[in-house]
């Protein structure tokens, strides 16, 4: 039988031109899925702080969806009050409050504090959430509380306070966590000679360092920038400074705190901090912080 050598030489050429056309293909085919391969996956990041707040100050740490978190908050007294009074511990003020996750980016809470028998409310929800696309967590505080002494204020709406925080944080390594909080205060009232309203602007700072995995050293400073007229209801107060540990023990965070402010809601560390750190006026206190799951699953 006879070949075609013809026919057979055109079939060997289409083979040779056609086989780079396939090599190509399948190169490009394996790039592709290659890159793909390397694409981020988007990586929320987490726990750059052991609780909600600093010590006073709200950080950038929210509750999960369906998170509940009992908080009790004790304050004694002046640590230079003497042995007659135990240094302080023969006085106390407390705040006891509930938080709850409303979703994964809204965070609400109540409390009632024995300092002005004060009633607050707050929401705290996020705007941006720190990734690895993304180096910063921010987020957005607004509180409201009401002082129910007798005769704090001739009507209600006078013994109203109001605040508002723009929380900026950064977990920059395992070990360290910054916050820097913007904030608007607003007084409806204030016990001064003129009995008006004020407002004041402050800068809360903070950070926290991590010194095991269950012990963690944090500390905050509230700078109040000062109004453009004397005022007595700014010159009357100071700077609150706070410092104090964290203590993980499974399902609580236990805090232990110094602090020259005695108030634990957001009026009053920020603007009605009385003590001076300087002058011995220091409260030691703690915060005790347990958490539940009552609905969705915990993060």
């Amino acid at each position: 039988m006879k070949t075609n050598k013809p026919f057979l030489l055109i079939f060997k050429l289409l083979l040779l031109l056609s086989f780079p056309v396939f090599a190509q293909d399948d190169l490009e085919d394996a790039l592709n899925e290659s890159e793909k391969g390397k694409e981020k996956k988007k990586e929320y990041t987490t726990a750059a702080f052991k609780s909600t707040r600093l010590i006073n100050l709200h950080n950038t740490e929210r509750l999960a969806k369906g998170a509940l978190e009992y908080r009790i908050c004790h304050r004694f007294g002046k640590l230079n009050s003497g042995a007659y009074q135990l240094w302080g511990l023969d006085q106390a003020e407390i705040r006891f409050g509930f938080e709850y996750g409303l979703s994964d980016w809204i965070h609400l809470g109540v409390g009632r504090s024995s300092y002005q028998k004060t009633y607050d409310a707050f929401v705290k929800a996020a705007i941006l959430k720190q990734s690895n696309f993304m180096p910063l967590s921010v987020s957005y505080m607004g509180s409201v509380a009401v002082n129910t002494i007798k005769d704090a204020s001739p009507d209600f709406n006078g013994k109203l306070a109001y605040v508002n925080q723009i929380i900026i944080g950064s977990k920059l390594n395992e070990r360290i966590s910054l916050v820097l909080v913007p904030t608007f205060v607003h007084r409806n009232l204030v016990a001064d000679a003129n009995n008006k309203s004020v407002s004041n602007i402050a800068l809360g700072f903070g950070g926290r360092l991590k010194m095991t995995k269950r012990l963690t050293f944090n500390a905050e400073y509230i700078l109040r920038v000062p109004p453009q007229t004397k005022s007595t209801a700014f010159d009357n107060y100071k700077d609150a400074f706070s410092m104090g540990i964290d203590i993980e023990t499974g399902g609580h965070v236990f805090q232990l705190t110094f602090s020259n402010s005695r108030g634990m809601f957001d009026k009053a560390y920020l603007v009605e901090t009385t003590g001076s750190w300087g002058a011995g006026d220091i409260h030691f206190g703690f915060n005790l912080i347990r958490n539940f799951t009552v609905g969705g699953k915990k993060k």
